[in-house]
C-alpha cells in the first residue's frame, strides 16, 4: 500500500467556472524518454476482449499511445490527430469498435492503452470470481458465474455541467503537464502527462472522460465556488524585489494550502498497486483504494519511471455506493466468503450483512430462501440493519 506522490509537479493558482475549479500542475522539466498521444475512435461503444476474464463494454472515445526510448533520449508523440482549430478531431463514428486487451503493444517502443477504462476494469474485476468456498448460503449462479456480469454507471464529461466551458476558456500555463479537477470543491479527477505538448494535445479529452455520480450531481446542484485571490499588503512593498518576494510567498502558501487541504484525500490515501505493463524504464500500473466508507476513494492508473516519479496519471472518484460495494467484497474475500465470519468483522449479524449485500446489488449471490430468511429476521423488532460505519 502506497500513496500518490506528485513530486516534480507544482500546483498553480486555480481557475473557476461556476462550480468547476481547475488547478494546473506544472513541471520544471518534462519527463525525458516518454510521450503520450491519442488514438481517436469516435462516439461509438467499445468492446474489449479480456481473454479468459470475458469482455468489457463501455463508451471508449479514444485510446492513449505511449512512446518511449530505452536510453532516456527525448521521445516523439505518436498518434494524435488535430483539427484546424487545434482540438482533437474525432474519427468517423462507428457503431461498435472491438479492442484486443486494455493495453496492447503496437511496436517495439509503443503501447496503446485505454485511459481510465484500465482502472475501471480493475475495479470491476475486484473479487470477480465470487465465493472461494462453496458455503451453503451462496446461490448456484454465484458459485458458477461469480459476479458476472458486473455493471457500474458513470457520466461522460459532456454531461458534467460547466466542464466543457471550463476546459474551453481556461488558460493553459507554460510548462503545464496536468490538472486537478474539482467540482463544488470536491476532488473529482487528476490528469497528468509527461510533456507540456502532450497536455495541450490531450486537454480536450477530459470532456470525454467518465466521472462518478457524485461529481455529476455536484455540478448540477451546487452553486458557483469562490475564487482564491492573492492579497499582498502594499505597506510591505518598497521595490520590485519586495513585490517578487511577496508573490513567491503567495505561490508557496497556495501550494501548501492545496496539498494539505484541498487534495489531501487524494494524495494521503493508501492504494494497492497492480503492474500492467513494463515499458523500458517505465511501468504502467493501476491502483485500488482501501474502500473506506464515508470517505474519499479513488481508483486510477499511472505510468512511473524507474525512481517512482509519476509521468502519467488518471483517476476516477468512486461514489459512496461503489465504495460500499468494494468494501463488502473486500471484507467477504478477507473472510473466505464465510458470511458469519464477515459479519463479525463488520460488527453486525449475519442477516444484516445479507441485507447489505442485497442493498448493494449483490442479492443474486445468495440463495433465495436464505435471503428470504434474512428479510424475515429484519422485520422483527430487533432486526433492523444499521447503516455502514
Amino acid at each position: 500500500m502506497t500513496t500518490l506522490n506528485l513530486n516534480g509537479l507544482t500546483p498553480r493558482p486555480s481557475q473557476v467556472w461556476n462550480a468547476v475549479r481547475l488547478v494546473p500542475l506544472v513541471r520544471d522539466e518534462p519527463v525525458r524518454g516518454l510521450r503520450l498521444g491519442a488514438q481517436l475512435y469516435g462516439a461509438g461503444a467499445g468492446l474489449v476482449d479480456l481473454g479468459a476474464r470475458g469482455t468489457y463494454t463501455s463508451y471508449i472515445p479514444h485510446g492513449f499511445v505511449a512512446s518511449w526510448t530505452e536510453d532516456g533520449t527525448p521521445a516523439a508523440a505518436y498518434g494524435t490527430h488535430l483539427s484546424a482549430d487545434g482540438n482533437a478531431a474525432p474519427a468517423a463514428t462507428m457503431g461498435l469498435r472491438f479492442h484486443h486487451r486494455m493495453a496492447r503493444r503496437q511496436a517495439k517502443d509503443r503501447l496503446r492503452f485505454l485511459p481510465l477504462h484500465l482502472a475501471l476494469e480493475g475495479y470491476l474485476a475486484l473479487h470477480f470470481g465470487g465465493p472461494s468456498v462453496a458455503w451453503e448460503e451462496w446461490s448456484q449462479r454465484a458459485l458458477r458465474q461469480g459476479l458476472s456480469p458486473r455493471v457500474e454507471e458513470a457520466y461522460v464529461g459532456g454531461e458534467v455541467r460547466g466542464l466543457a466551458d471550463a476546459l474551453r476558456v481556461f488558460e493553459i500555463h507554460p510548462g503545464q503537464c496536468g490538472v486537478l479537477l474539482y467540482v463544488a470543491d470536491a476532488p473529482a479527477a487528476a490528469f497528468v502527462v509527461p510533456h507540456p505538448d502532450d497536455y495541450r494535445a490531450l486537454h480536450a479529452t477530459l470532456v470525454q472522460d467518465l466521472y462518478g455520480e457524485l461529481i455529476h450531481h455536484y455540478a448540477t446542484l451546487m452553486p458557483p465556488v469562490g475564487d482564491f485571490r492573492a492579497r499582498i499588503p502594499d505597506a510591505r512593498i518598497r521595490s520590485l524585489a519586495d513585490l517578487r518576494t511577496a508573490v513567491a510567498e503567495q505561490e508557496r502558501a497556495w501550494t501548501h494550502f492545496h496539498d494539505t487541504t484541498m487534495a489531501v484525500g487524494l494524495l494521503e490515501s493508501a492504494y494497492t498497486w497492480q503492474t500492467v505493463y513494463r515499458m523500458g524504464g517505465f511501468t504502467l500500473s493501476r491502483f485500488l483504494p482501501e474502500f473506506r466508507p464515508k470517505q474519499e476513494n479513488y481508483i486510477g492508473e499511472a505510468i512511473t519511471d524507474a525512481s517512482g516519479r509519476i509521468a502519467y496519471l488518471k483517476t476516477f472518484r468512486l461514489s459512496e455506493t461503489q465504495v460500499r460495494r468494494g468494501h463488502l467484497l473486500s471484507v467477504l474475500a478477507a473472510h473466505d466468503w464465510h458470511l458469519a465470519d464477515a459479519a463479525v468483522g463488520l460488527g453486525i449479524d449475519e442477516a444484516q450483512l445479507g441485507l447489505r449485500l442485497e442493498s448493494a446489488g449483490f442479492g443474486f449471490l445468495l440463495r433465495r430462501d436464505v435471503l428470504d430468511g434474512y428479510r424475515k429476521q429484519a422485520r422483527t423488532p430487533t432486526g433492523r440493519a444499521p447503516r455502514d460505519r
